[in-house]
């Protein structure tokens, strides 16, 4: 009798931390990478699905969304995720996500631009500045050509992502894109991001 009550106990205890575990996950668009040390410091960011959005939001200068957004589609065509075949690029962000790119109409695959993300960075000075690039949307959140993923500083409520996910060192931005296949997806458990510093 003493060893029932002590499982039904241990049952009841794991479905309760089974249920608050459920209802404080972030959504997906702002899930913590627990690897996130390989992308570098966090720094605080700001996401916006389009250019308006950014500027209605007023809250970073109108300029910085101009140049952040400009930035964002440059880095689409050079670093967005690239996949052999169109179903899989849908098996990471979705049927219909997926258009052909490259030259003669369709040599690879890649995912639709979702928005783009502006991190506040400080340089060595101290001083100020704003980057941007662009996101795409997986189905384990929001992700960035370079690999980083959106989190969340659960002390400050903001959304954050790491220096590195959003500008990348130079020997990662020149290097070339790396082609998905159905064997590179698997083995990363489905990540589709293009190179540099994933979690």
């Amino acid at each position: 009798m003493k060893r029932s009550r002590s499982l039904t106990l241990t049952t009841m205890l794991a479905g309760a931390s089974l249920t608050v575990a459920a209802c404080d996950d972030p959504p997906a668009a702002a899930r913590w990478d627990q690897n996130s040390v390989a992308q570098g410091e966090q720094v605080e960011t700001f996401q916006y699905a389009d250019l308006d959005s950014c500027k209605t939001a007023n809250q970073i200068p109108d300029a910085e969304c101009d140049t952040a957004y400009a930035k964002a589609l440059e880095d689409n065509d050079k670093s967005a995720p690239r996949f052999e075949a169109k179903a899989t690029c849908e098996e990471t962000y979705g049927a219909g996500n997926c258009v052909p790119r490259g030259s003669g109409g369709g040599s690879f695959f890649t995912p639709l631009l979702a928005g783009f993300v502006i991190g506040q960075m400080f340089d060595g000075g101290g001083n100020r500045y704003y980057r941007g690039t662009g996101l795409y949307r997986g189905r384990d959140g929001y992700t960035t050509g370079w690999g980083g993923t959106l989190g969340r500083d659960y002390a400050t409520g903001r959304t954050t992502i790491g220096k590195y996910g959003i500008d990348p060192p130079d020997a990662v931005r020149q290097a070339p894109p790396r082609m998905q296949t159905r064997t590179s997806v698997v083995s990363r458990g489905g990540f589709g991001g293009g190179r540099g510093f994933g979690g």
